[in-house]
Parts: structure tokens; C-alpha cells; sequence
């Protein structure tokens, strides 16, 4: 179950070298709480900040632990951390932290962006090694904001190049319509986007909110053995609403 929340979390909440954002479209700082069910029950809850430092370098910051009865049990505390900056309205990743603990095993991964240099530096567990800087790049956390920036320009399809694990993956979403989700800030006017693999039960489901600058409220995620984890908004800070 843990190991479908984990990817819960990768997959939420783009960084491109290429990629460009207006000065209107600058990112909103905020800071939201999420609560993640299984079969009803709460198992985690999920805190995400959105800040900004002196030096203009960005960060994203999100951490998940276990809650409700599951956490008399488990104590699964999971951290990622995305940085980056924004140069001539260019997105451009720094690096990403990820780090589970209290779980069966611990894991720990580095992402370093050299763009000078060209290249990507994976570190996982104490192993490193290199590939290749490509055009569109980003990492697993930030790509997700990129979602918001592009719903809000109006741009479709929705196609990110993700660094993961010394590998270059593509994410691609397709948009099927518009949804009214109940939330603890009410009921929200959301844009239903759907990741699926062929010849696959596995689904990742977000529900972006129109008036939060489409900040996914509402992510559902299907594994391959067809569990289902479910992470709601439950609080936000920065962004009016």
C-alpha cells in the first residue's frame, strides 16, 4: 500500500530549459495541506510549501506521514524537495531531494541539473551516475507546477520529459472534460486530467480548481493490482479563494 502512496506522491504536485512563462504568469507562493485515503480511511496526510529565497531560487517542498489507525503501526514519513529558478521567464531545475524513512526500507535519492555541463546527476542509496541534459527536462515534483502554469496559458496536450532514475520518462495527460469536486473549501470548478498506461490498470487522475490557479485538489491513483489511493485538499494558504 505505502509503495502506491509513494507513487501517489511522486506523481502529484515543469521544469523546461526551453519552456517560457510570461511575467503575469509568475508563480503564486502557497502553502497546502492534503489528507490521503484508502478504502475510506486516512492513512497519511500531506503538507506542500511553495517559497521563494532572497537569491530568486525557488523551492518546492512537500512532506507526507502516515496518520489515522495505520500510523499506530507504521510511521512512513516521506520528504521531497524541488529547486529551481526562473531565468528570462525560463524555468530552469537545480536539484531534487527525495527521502523515505520508518518504512520497510529507507531511500534516498539526489537529482542534480549541470546545465553548464550538459548533464544530469542521478544518486540513489549512495550510487551515483550521469546521463545527459535533454530539451524539456524537469523533475518528478516540479513538473507538476508546470501543469498548473500551462492550464492557466491555455495550453494542451500536456507532455513532460521526466528525469527518473538515471532515465528519461515521458508523462502525458490527457484532458477529458470539467467536474465539480467537494472539498473542505467547498465545492471547486476543477479541469479532469487522466495519465494511463496501455494494457494497464494503472490510472493517475488530477482535478485542477479553475479559481486556484488550477492547483490540483484531487489526485487518484490506481496500481497494477488495482488498489486505490486518494489525496484531497484539505487547506491553503497564498492563494485566494
Amino acid at each position: 500500500m505505502f509503495r502506491l502512496i509513494n507513487q501517489v506522491i511522486l506523481f502529484w504536485f515543469c521544469c523546461c530549459i526551453h519552456s517560457t512563462y510570461a511575467q503575469d504568469n509568475a508563480p503564486t507562493l502557497f502553502e497546502a495541506d492534503y489528507t490521503i485515503h484508502a478504502k475510506g480511511a486516512k492513512i497519511a496526510k500531506m503538507k506542500r510549501r511553495f517559497t521563494r529565497f532572497d537569491d530568486g531560487v525557488y523551492q518546492y517542498h512537500s512532506e507526507t506521514r502516515t496518520a489515522g489507525l495505520i500510523s499506530l503501526f507504521r510511521k512512513d514519513h516521506i520528504i521531497e524537495i524541488s529547486k529551481w529558478r526562473l531565468e528570462a521567464d525560463k524555468i530552469v531545475p537545480i536539484d531534487y531531494f527525495y527521502a523515505h524513512s520508518g518504512g520497510k526500507k529507507n531511500r534516498t535519492v539526489n537529482i542534480s541539473f549541470d546545465w553548464k555541463k550538459g548533464r544530469i546527476t542521478n544518486s540513489i542509496d549512495g550510487s551515483s551516475w550521469k546521463m545527459p541534459t535533454v530539451p524539456k527536462v524537469m523533475d518528478k515534483l516540479l513538473f507538476q507546477l508546470s501543469i498548473m502554469y500551462d492550464l492557466k496559458a491555455g495550453k494542451k496536450p500536456l507532455h513532460y520529459m521526466v528525469a527518473d532514475g538515471g532515465k528519461t520518462k515521458n508523462y502525458n495527460f490527457e484532458m477529458i472534460g470539467e467536474e465539480i469536486i467537494n472539498t473542505p473549501l467547498g465545492k471547486l470548478e476543477t479541469i479532469k486530467l487522466v495519465r494511463f498506461k496501455p494494457n494497464s490498470l494503472r490510472k493517475s487522475t488530477l482535478w485542477c480548481a479553475k479559481k486556484l490557479e488550477f492547483l490540483p485538489i484531487k489526485v487518484e491513483k490506481i496500481g497494477k493490482d488495482g488498489k486505490i489511493i486518494v489525496a484531497l485538499i484539505n487547506s491553503l494558504k497564498g492563494i485566494s479563494y
